[in-house]
């Protein structure tokens, strides 16, 4: 009975099998099936082989929410170069809240030469090309975060034919990163060393003399937050020249925080837009401030993160058989249409040529004509007529 039952059981399988296989002595192979299947093969090669590609590739994931880190700190990432001496000028930060945060310890001075090395304008033309192009098709920055791409002030080639902290330096670098609060603030290069002040801050310029003040500029690199290879940022390769010695730079940036997740860097980090305005200081015409090079800076509430993402792995298996499975019923569809298409064609043809044959007269049927000896000799005046010819043959 047991035995019974399972054969019984292997039966009822057996019905279910949805892949019934066909004998082989049933199977009928044609040339035109082998070229459908090598074509189909072909396809089915480089449609997996394009599939694999785009599942090593990775795309940017944006989102936007609301920025709710307001006890944190902002970095700010600086490399300026102005083109006087270092102990002509002082920059500070002044914030919202009425704080002065003092420079020192954070942001190293260096007495440099404002000119720059055929290395250093060539990492210019560089950065400057980036941006230029990035400003053209906003997809650049797809690459630029998953490639890594750097303007960190190491990026900037040190002057090579020029011996650092020479007394003949015409100009001072200022760099380095320097915690504020995250608030709006202003942080300023201007004449004189900063001093503390009950009502905010104050620099004493006394002793320089205004005619000796140049603040032409070169910006190499100005970020906000953690720096992240992959963001060019506005002002990076900037250069500003004045001949003007009461010239007054503003920059108005607009920070927005943003947390990036790549292959690259995960940091948090801030991006920014930047307005710039110049004008020439003069009392006398009601032009009035001080000048220097000012960056105001201030932040919006929306944080954008950044997330690098791969295609799930089994939206890859899914993709790849409906390619196999699509390739495979699709030309089995194709070359059973072209088929039945072809036999259909043969067919009528066929039909055709058998009507055809049916309607045309048997030798036996053509009408006999009498031709006169003399009519052939005069068609034939040197040949044997073709009577003549079948006469002989028939008497051979």
């Amino acid at each position: 009975m047991r035995r019974l039952n399972r054969k019984q059981t292997l039966k009822v399988v057996k019905e279910m099998d949805a892949f019934p296989k066909v004998p082989e002595s049933y199977v009928q192979t044609s040339t035109s099936g082998a070229t459908v299947s090598i074509l189909s093969f072909v396809l089915i090669g480089i449609l997996v082989l394009s599939e694999l590609i785009y599942y090593s590739e990775t795309s940017m994931k944006y989102e936007y929410n609301v920025d709710t880190e307001l006890e944190s700190k902002l970095k700010i990432n600086l490399d300026v170069t102005v083109a006087m001496k270092c102990e002509s000028l002082g920059a500070d930060v002044l914030d919202l809240t009425g704080n002065s945060i003092s420079t020192q310890g954070s942001i190293k001075e260096d007495s440099v030469f404002f000119d720059m090395t055929p290395q250093q304008k060539r990492w210019q033309r560089m950065v400057q090309t980036v941006k230029s192009s990035l400003d053209k098709e906003k997809a650049l920055q797809h690459l630029l975060f998953k490639t890594g791409f750097s303007s960190k002030p190491t990026a900037a080639p040190v002057s090579s034919g020029h011996q650092r902290n020479a007394p003949t330096a015409n100009a001072c670098r200022f760099h380095g990163t320097i915690e504020v609060n995250k608030v709006a603030g202003n942080f300023h290069i201007t004449a004189g060393r900063s001093i503390p002040h009950p009502r905010g801050h104050a620099h004493l310029s006394a002793g320089i003399n205004t005619k000796d003040y140049n603040f032409s500029h070169r910006i190499d690199h100005l970020s906000f937050g953690d720096p992240v290879r992959g963001i060019i940022n506005p002002l990076d390769g900037e250069e500003k020249v004045t001949q003007s010695t009461m010239q007054m730079f503003q920059y108005f940036i607009q920070i927005v925080p943003t947390r990036v997740n790549t292959r690259q860097a995960q940091a948090d980090t801030g991006q920014f837009a930047v307005t710039e305005r110049e004008r020439v200081i003069n009392h006398d015409s009601g032009s009035h401030g001080v000048a220097g090079i000012f960056f105001k800076y201030d932040l919006t509430s929306i944080m954008v993160k950044v997330t690098e993402e791969r295609q799930p792995f089994s939206q890859l298996l899914i993709r790849l058989c409906g390619i196999v499975g699509g390739i495979f019923a699709t030309s089995g569809m194709l070359h059973g249409f072209v088929g039945f298409l072809v036999d259909t064609w043969m067919t009528r043809v066929r039909g055709r040529e058998e009507q055809f044959s049916n309607h045309m007269p048997s030798p036996t049927q053509l009408p006999s004509q009498d031709i006169p000896l003399q009519q052939l000799d005069r068609e034939f005046p040197e040949q044997e007529s073709p009577l003549a010819v079948n006469l002989l043959s028939a008497d051979r």
